[in-house]
C-alpha cells in the first residue's frame, strides 16, 4: 500500500505567521521532483496543534491539489476528541486524500478499550485507509500490539506509523497483524533497522531537508542493495541528530528556511531555534552535502 520515504511535511509560514501557500506549493513540487514517495501534511511536524480547523483543512486541500495523484497523500486527521477526528478524516476523504494518519489521543489517556472504540468510530465513518500513529513520547499512551491486532481486522485500518523506536515492535506487529499490515517508521534514526525488522517505509522529518537521500535509501533497500542503504543512513546521521536537537519542527523549519522554503519560525508555544541549535543544523547540512 504505502511504502518508501514519506515526508512529514512542515507547514511554511510567512513573517506574520500566516500560511505561506506559495512556499508550500514550491516545497511540495521540490519534494516530488526529488523522489519522495508520499506526502503527509498536518501532522505534528506540520504544526497541527496550532493550526485552526480551517487552516488544517486548507493545507490538506492544497497538498492534494499540488500532488495531483503523482504521489499518495496521507492527511493528518488526529485529535483527542473522536468527533473532531471524524470530521477531519471525512474532510480528507472528500477532497481526495489517499489515507489519513490518526494519532493516539493525547492528554485524555484512554484505555486500550478506549483506543479500540476511538479508531473503530473513525474507520467506520470513512472509506479510505486509516494509519494509526503510535507515539508514546507525545501522547503518553502506548497502543499495545494486541490492541493493534484487533483494530487490524477492520477493513479500513491499514497500518501504523510506529514512533516507539522499539525494533522488536515491528516483528510482533507482523506476527499478530500479518505481513500486509502497513508498517511505517516514525523515527529517522532507526528507519533502516525498522525495514530490516519487517517495515515498509518511514514517515520522515529529515526528508523535509534531504528528500532525495531519504528516497534513495528506500530505493536501495527495495532493490536489495543493503550496503548502499547503510551508506546513506550513515551519511544522514548528523542531520537526524540535528533534527531533534530541539523540539520538532523548529529545527526542520530553520533548515527549510536555509533552502528558501518559508521562514524559520514556528507558532507559539514553540520558541525560535537557539543559536547553538542553528549552528548544529547548519553544520549538519554542510556535512551531508545539502548546502555549502
Amino acid at each position: 500500500m504505502f511504502q518508501g520515504s514519506l515526508v512529514a511535511l512542515i507547514t511554511p509560514m510567512q513573517a506574520d505567521g500566516s500560511i505561506d501557500e506559495a512556499a508550500l506549493e514550491n516545497f511540495i513540487e521540490w519534494q516530488i521532483t526529488e523522489g519522495t514517495h508520499g506526502l503527509v501534511p498536518v501532522g505534528t511536524t506540520g504544526e497541527s496543534p496550532t493550526l485552526s480547523h480551517d487552516e488544517h483543512k486548507r493545507v490538506v486541500e492544497l497538498t492534494i491539489r499540488i500532488a495531483a495523484k503523482r504521489v499518495p497523500v496521507i492527511a493528518g486527521a488526529g485529535s483527542n476528541a473522536t468527533a473532531e477526528a471524524i470530521n477531519l478524516a471525512q474532510h480528507a476523504q472528500s477532497v481526495g486524500a489517499d489515507g489519513v494518519l490518526v494519532v493516539t489521543p493525547y492528554y485524555n489517556k484512554p484505555t486500550q478499550d478506549g483506543l479500540i472504540l476511538h479508531y473503530t468510530a473513525i474507520a467506520d465513518a470513512i472509506d479510505i485507509p486509516v494509519i494509526i500513529y503510535n507515539i508514546p513520547s507525545r501522547s503518553v499512551i502506548d497502543m499495545s500490539v494486541a490492541t493493534m491486532a484487533k483494530l487490524a481486522k477492520h477493513r479500513n485500518i491499514a497500518g501504523v506509523k510506529d514512533a516507539t523506536a522499539n525494533l522488536s515492535r515491528p516483528l510482533h506487529t507482523t506476527a499478530t497483524c500479518g505481513p500486509d499490515f502497513c508498517q511505517l517508521s516514525g523515527e529517522d534514526h532507526t528507519a533502516l533497522a525498522f525495514l530490516a525488522a519487517g517495515g515498509h517505509g518511514c514517515i520522515s522529518v529529515s526528508a523535509n531537508i534531504a528528500p532525495r537521500l531519504c528516497a534513495e535509501l528506500h530505493n536501495a533497500w527495495q532493490r536489495g542493495d543493503v550496503a548502499a542503504a547503510m551508506a546513506i543512513q550513515s551519511r544522514l546521521l548528523p542531520l537526524h541528530d540535528a533534527m531533534f536537537v530541539e523540539t520538532n519542527p523548529a529545527p526542520a523549519k530553520y533548515a527549510a528556511s536555509l533552502l528558501g522554503y518559508g521562514t524559520p519560525d514556528c507558532r507559539l508555544p514553540l520558541a525560535p531555534l537557539s543559536e547553538a541549535a542553528r549552528a548544529q543544523m547548519h553544520a549538519a547540512m554542510v556535512s551531508v552535502g545539502l548546502i555549502n
